[in-house]
């Protein structure tokens, strides 16, 4: 994979075709074609990819891009940017306790000057035809575009771009065992773009800069071993683990186990949970062998809440209680039975 895929010469023939191939596999994942892939160094590119993209692309002053507030900071603070250097409007939509825009309030918030609805995608969606979903169809008769930040759900749940309705879609190869340092934005056919990066034409135009073929050989290997576990069934596997986990700590700690978020339509893979009487970071500093966070921020020694979980309506002590417990590919029945043992011993 020495040899730079752009050239021409018999050396850059071998990446071409791992970037070709890599492209193609990602499409598979996601229901897209090989070309509307993008490869980036990170989900965080991506994102800024389609928002600013967006935005310099539309040409319009004052455009305006709703999003939700419980977003990645990559698109959080994108949109603080957007609004200091190109005048744009923002709108961030409040969630219910299921993490969940209202429909009218998007509705609400939608105007000729909306050029982007970004909304993530984590919870499952029902399964109901692309044209009765919500934010598209919104989307669509203002002449915006739809964004999904999917890091959380591409490998985990069946994701079809087709059937989301979306023109932009953000996967992220670390959240699905590629390297850190590799991602992907999907940008439908037809749909313009200004480039993050300028330059040479790599990307179809939108990220100049010579392609790292084995990370992006890498992510496409990785999107063909989850659309595999996918097809087997992972999923149930992992959401019976993840059950589990939440059954053994509720049942050892009577009460106190209080799940953040709604029990149904969720990532498989995904527990969030608050224990009363102990502070999450202090529950997972006193069990090492387990790697977990608890999503908040500790800054100059003092923690602040999540701001997902405030966003939702949590109370600041629950907030600061919460653990994100999620079981992996090579987690096992054993290994939850551990995990369940150290952390009730530990909140005990």
């Amino acid at each position: 994979m020495f040899g730079n895929p752009f050239s021409s010469h018999p050396y850059g023939q071998q990446p071409r075709a791992a970037l070709q191939h890599a492209r193609e596999q990602v499409a598979a994942l996601i229901g897209a074609r090989a070309h509307e892939i993008v490869f980036t160094a990170s989900g965080s590119e991506a994102d800024l990819l389609a928002l600013r993209g967006t935005v310099v692309a539309a040409g319009r002053p004052r455009p305006r891009v709703i999003t939700q507030a419980t977003e990645h900071p990559a698109i959080l603070e994108t949109c603080h940017v957007l609004q200091r250097l190109y005048g744009a409007q923002v709108t961030v939509l409040p969630v219910g306790g299921d993490g969940l825009v209202d429909p009218a309030a998007l509705a609400a918030a939608m105007g000729e000057d909306t050029v982007l609805v970004s909304v993530m995608g984590g919870q499952q969606r029902d399964r109901r035809p692309a044209a009765d979903r919500r934010p598209r169809p919104l989307a669509r008769e203002h002449g915006a575009l739809l964004h999904c930040d999917a890091a959380q759900a591409v490998g985990k749940i069946g994701v079809d771009v087709e059937a989301l309705g979306v023109d932009l879609l953000t996967v992220v190869g670390h959240k699905m065992y590629a390297p850190k340092g590799i991602a992907a934005l999907y940008v439908r056919d037809g749909v313009a773009l200004e480039p993050v990066v300028y330059g040479g034409g790599q990307e179809r135009g939108l990220r100049a800069g010579t392609e790292n073929a084995t990370l992006a050989a890498a992510l496409g290997t990785a999107a063909d071993l989850a659309a595999r576990e996918l097809a087997d069934g992972e999923p149930a596997r992992l959401a019976a683990l993840r059950d589990d986990l939440h059954h053994r700590l509720a049942e050892h700690l009577p009460g106190r186990v209080h799940l953040n978020g709604p029990s149904q339509r969720r990532l498989p893979n995904t527990l969030n949970v608050s224990i009363d009487g102990v502070l999450g970071h202090e529950l997972l500093t006193a069990v090492p062998e387990i790697a977990a966070s608890t999503g908040s921020a500790c800054h100059s020694g003092t923690h602040t809440p999540s701001p997902v979980l405030t966003a939702m309506g949590l109370d600041t002590d629950r907030a600061l209680a919460a653990v994100r417990l999620s079981p992996g590919r090579w987690s096992t029945p054993a290994d939850i039975e551990t995990a369940a043992t150290a952390l009730i011993k530990a909140a005990a």
